[in-house]
């Protein structure tokens, strides 16, 4: 009794302290005397921890965070945001943005996240940075954020400090590391902050030097990881080059940011890039039209292994597209509409069906076997053809489940339903997800999308092709929404290696993520982790420190998302040492005096 009476007082006193640690962003922010307020703006708040009864026009989107809204999340809602890739996050302590984040942050138990997207991100992106002081407004119910000299100098001293970190880790596991260059800019950095500390009440003196510290801070970090021998250097591009000139002019710009492989985007929106003998014999589009009178892909591997980089064919195994399949009589869903996925709520209705909460996208059904024995045919016909380095299964799961019940669950189509009922006596329309059968629906489901995987293995094995996927980390996520048993992939030995979506610029989450991964993969599953900061427009030392954790835990490599993204100061910065070797700057000799200087003098 004793035990559970402080167990029930510990949580008590945590629940209270909680509370009163998220609410103190509602307290004004207090300001030093000599502190200079550089800029301030505020935004009304859509919703604080959105659920389908407060924010109905959300609940349809991950983390029910809407179209354009401001949302504030707090430990109330959970453990994370559960947000998707296509807005921007701040994490805040003590009234203090501690960290600029993108997607599915972790909510600090003595604090806040604040989610924006589309107008409200771009709000955020202007607004808010590290070291940025936040007050809510609790009548007027708007975020309240203030850019000030403290918020510089705070930004500069954490970013000094996490370079020296860095520079230690890499100290301690290379041999000769060279830190002449992040050195450098370390005592820079620190020399302009001594400076803006000197005279706190000249404020552009105040504002000049904080940044420039801030930038030094950067450069350091941009400058402070090696190149590693052993680590894959991946990039995800959709292709857009309709001359071998433009592809080569592609594969130089690529070797030159120190890119070994390439994940060509060659299966998606239901077309190929290349003309299709597979796709002929079905009756499909032959050839992505953007494409007509040229094959691609065979340019790619050639011109690719001529630089000694490989190329992944990337592969939307079961999605194709959003254009509405009427469009085209000759679109895969247009000539068999009966492959279509099919949500609960919609499973009489004779018409493919949209998944809502991905871009309106259609999908096939993995448990129709003619879906997979096309699948199978069309990936034989590039690895037979075209002899890539290997397959990158994406998209190879359900729609994602618009809500825990069954109503927003997808895979009722007419095959499965049937088959299901042959096996069980019971149609999955008439289930609910507390019924006994239920997990016998989500295990059928997860089934078709395993044994589809096993095949591919198969086919890359007898062909001496490298089979990966794109996995969510989230392993009960994974499951729950979308179906996908990357465990039993890896546990079997079906695939070779996973690409895990990280839909993140927070490198504590990357870490955090990857690291599940890894305690739940099987021995022989390389990890890969995909990137998502030049996508999403993190920044530089975001890159950098995403990279960095991947090294920490030991991952194979990284794959980066995606190439139209990663051009600019990202290319430069991983160009710099990250993913090309540099041959840092020698010393400058100190110039020897000659014998006779001395005669000269007197002289």
């Amino acid at each position: 009794m004793k035990i559970k009476t402080i167990a029930i007082i510990i949580s008590i006193l945590l629940v209270t302290s909680n509370v009163y640690a998220s609410d103190e962003v509602y307290n004004p922010v207090k300001f030093s005397r000599n502190e200079v307020i550089f800029s301030n703006s505020a935004l009304p708040i859509s919703v604080t921890d959105p659920t389908p009864k407060n924010n109905a026009s959300g609940s349809i989107f991950p983390g029910g965070r809407g179209s354009n809204q401001l949302v504030i999340y707090t430990s109330a809602f959970g453990d994370r945001t559960n947000t998707n890739e296509y807005g921007t996050e701040a994490i805040v302590q003590n009234n203090i943005v501690t960290m600029i984040s993108g997607a599915n942050s972790f909510i600090p138990l003595d604090g806040i996240v604040i989610s924006g997207h589309g107008t409200a991100k771009n709000w955020m992106n202007k607004n808010i940075t590290v070291g940025t002081k936040v007050f809510i407004d609790k009548e007027k119910n708007t975020l309240n954020v203030y850019t000030t000299s403290e918020s510089y100098m705070f930004e500069a001293e954490n970013k000094i400090n996490e370079a020296k970190d860095m520079m230690d880790y890499y100290k301690g596991k290379i041999q000769n590391y060279k830190t002449k260059t992040p050195n450098s800019h370390i005592t820079e950095a620190e020399n302009c902050l001594k400076k803006a500390k000197k005279d706190i009440e000249d404020q552009e003196h105040v504002k000049k030097y904080s940044k420039l510290a801030v930038e030094e801070a950067n450069d350091a970090i941009i400058s402070v990881l090696p190149y590693m021998q052993n680590e894959l250097k991946g990039i995800w591009i959709r292709p857009t080059e309709t001359t071998e000139s433009q592809i080569i002019s592609t594969l130089n710009k690529m070797k030159d940011i120190g890119i070994d492989n390439v994940f060509l985007e060659t299966f998606y929106h239901g077309k190929t890039i290349f003309p299709s003998k597979t796709m002929k014999e079905y009756g499909f589009i032959v050839q992505n039209e953007q494409f007509n009178t040229f094959d691609p892909l065979k340019v790619w591997i050639k011109e690719a292994h001529k630089r000694n980089m490989k190329v992944h064919i990337w592969f939307q195994s079961f999605y194709v597209g959003n254009t509405p399949p009427l469009n085209n009589p000759k679109s895969i869903l247009a000539v068999h509409p009966e492959w279509g996925n099919k949500i609960k709520a919609d499973y009489i209705s004779k018409t493919p069906t949209s998944s809502k909460s991905e871009h309106n996208g259609y999908f096939l059904d993995p448990a129709n076997p003619a879906v997979q024995d096309f699948l199978l045919k069309l990936l034989n016909e590039i690895i037979t053809v075209y002899c890539p380095d290997g397959i990158n299964l994406d998209y190879i799961r359900y729609p994602q489940a618009i809500s825990k019940y069954e109503t927003g669950s997808w895979g009722f189509t007419e095959y499965a339903r049937k088959d299901f009922k042959d096996m069980y006596k019971t149609d999955p329309v008439n289930l609910k997800c507390d019924d006994d059968l239920w997990k016998d629906w989500e295990n059928y489901r997860r089934e078709q999308i395993t044994n589809f995987v096993a095949k591919v293995g198969t086919l890359g094995r007898q062909n001496c092709v490298y089979i990966s996927t794109v996995i969510f980390p989230d392993v009960e996520h994974a499951l729950n929404t979308k179906q996908q048993d990357w465990r039993t992939w890896s546990k079997r030995d079906f695939v070779d290696g996973f690409t895990p979506l990280f839909l993140t610029y927070d490198p504590k989450m990357v870490s955090s993520m990857m690291n599940d991964v890894m305690k739940i993969k099987g021995g022989k599953t390389n990890i890969y982790a995909g990137i998502f900061v030049t996508f999403m427009g993190g920044t530089n030392e975001d890159l950098i420190r995403q990279i960095h954790e991947t090294r920490k835990l030991k991952a194979d490599g990284v794959i980066l998302f995606d190439y139209a993204h990663t051009k600019g100061e990202y290319a430069q910065t991983l160009s710099q040492g990250a993913f090309k070797q540099v041959k840092q700057p020698e010393p400058k000799q100190p110039k020897k005096k000659k014998w006779f200087s001395f005669f000269r003098k007197k002289k």
